[in-house]
């Protein structure tokens, strides 16, 4: 199925206790309904000229590059992304492979937006001859080198981009994500920050594409939820100290800090506990970027319970979890797992569907593979499918995907974490958005 750029899509999220969610708790299930809208425009034509895939060719064995850090300040989803790639590739070889052959993977690192690391890894990769790279996590890093993987044919597959530039970026139809925009997760954040009573709000976010964005996506939300958002800082994550920063952000004399950063909130949180308002004095919440493990970083008890973080995604079940630890039995953290592992899979079901390993000829099957079919889960059931003449609607480990045209997906899951005393943190809950065309 080709996809259109000319897409007016709109953001219905579905919720509880007037959260414009879906919740669903650590037992799997769901409570309260309710309805709101948001809605974004997609490019239109005139700001994408040229926007159709350069043609290429497949040489009839399906290879993947990924694209993931082993580097830089998002290193600790790493190896769980790859963990997820690697889990799917011998799920899908197991399957009898792609067009009668074992599919290949080549790992790469991406390191830091700030760093030419991607570049020179993407080069590697197509000199390897790759029909998809799976990456980056980081959105500043997939912004840097979209245009050369897309440009050569090749599809941009992201498990963990949250950018909302990247939502109407002119990718020629190649990009795509499992990991929702953030439109949809400062939504919850906001709310989530609201109905903890928080009234007077600090955000302080790191200065590239994913932190101002989520910052103003955050702030936007709570504002409409009558909280005052008196500063939000936006700071260089290479700063050798954040004591001005974190000034500036208590002089608002705030009751909640929103820290939206990365590696760097190793050096942030300290300072926030110098100056009276780290996490012993009000509640912070952290995001995808910086929810991390911090028991080897921080003494006992600098986080806890008044730290609460969003992560994008389905939290990984404990069978997928099980199955990944096979692939890494060190694995301590399992995010973007689940989006990584269907990335992978839902590139192999698109070879299937167009008999083809060619970049364009898969990207034009992934929406169709993705949603309005035989519901299937697994390479090797969609797989039989998919040989039988029937469309499938592919159900992923990270949640039902349905992508929209524009590669975004229009059905995810924002999930609430809360740290203990160890500095380390645990699910809570799932609340679902749905994006719609």
């Amino acid at each position: 199925m080709a996809r259109s750029m000319s897409l007016l899509r709109g953001i219905a999220l579905v919720g509880a206790a007037g959260l414009a969610l879906s919740a669903c708790a650590s037992d799997g299930g769901e409570t309260g309904t309710g309805d709101a809208t948001t809605t974004t425009t997609a490019p239109a034509a005139a700001k994408c000229p040229n926007n159709e895939p350069p043609p290429a060719k497949g040489n009839g064995a399906l290879k993947l590059g990924t694209l993931l850090p082993q580097t830089g300040s998002l290193a600790f989803l790493g190896p769980p992304e790859f963990a997820g790639v690697d889990l799917a590739v011998q799920e899908i070889n197991q399957a009898g492979g792609v067009l009668g052959k074992d599919v290949e993977v080549v790992h790469s690192d991406s390191g830091d937006a700030q760093t030419p690391v991607a570049s020179a890894s993407v080069d590697r990769l197509f000199s390897n001859d790759v029909d998809t790279i799976i990456g980056a996590a980081s959105s500043g890093v997939s912004l840097s080198v979209i245009d050369k993987i897309t440009g050569a044919g090749v599809v941009h597959f992201s498990p963990a981009n949250t950018s909302d530039e990247l939502s109407d970026y002119c990718d020629k139809g190649l990009y795509f994500r499992t990991a929702p925009p953030d439109v949809l997760q400062g939504r919850v954040l906001a709310e989530l920050v609201a109905s903890d009573g928080a009234q007077v709000v600090s955000i302080l976010a790191l200065q590239d594409s994913y932190g101002t964005g989520l910052a103003n996506q955050t702030e936007k939300n709570l504002l409409a939820s009558n909280v005052q958002v008196p500063e939000k800082i936006i700071y260089d994550p290479k700063a050798p100290t954040f004591a001005t920063e974190v000034s500036k952000a208590k002089a608002a004399n705030p009751d909640a800090v929103v820290l939206i950063g990365f590696d760097e909130t190793k050096k942030m949180v300290p300072e926030l506990v110098k100056q009276g308002i780290g996490p012993n004095d009000l509640p912070v919440y952290f995001v995808d970027g910086n929810l991390a493990d911090y028991s080897k970083d921080f003494p006992k008890g600098t986080l806890g319970p008044s730290v609460k973080g969003t992560l994008p995604g389905a939290t990984a079940p404990d069978a997928f979890q099980d199955r990944l630890l096979k692939v890494n039995p060190k694995l301590t953290e399992f995010s973007y797992s689940a989006e990584s592992y269907d990335s992978a899979i839902l590139t192999a079901l698109g070879a299937v569907a167009a008999d083809s390993d060619a970049g364009p000829d898969i990207a034009a099957e992934l929406v169709g593979v993705s949603r309005d079919g035989t519901e299937c889960s697994g390479f090797a059931e969609c797989k039989q499918l998919l040989e039988k003449g029937e469309d499938i609607d592919y159900q992923g480990a990270s949640g039902p995907v349905d992508f929209l045209p524009n590669g975004d997906p229009s059905t995810a899951y924002i999930g609430i974490y809360q740290y203990k005393n160890d500095n380390t943190f645990k699910f809570l809950e799932s609340r679902r958005g749905e994006i719609t065309g």
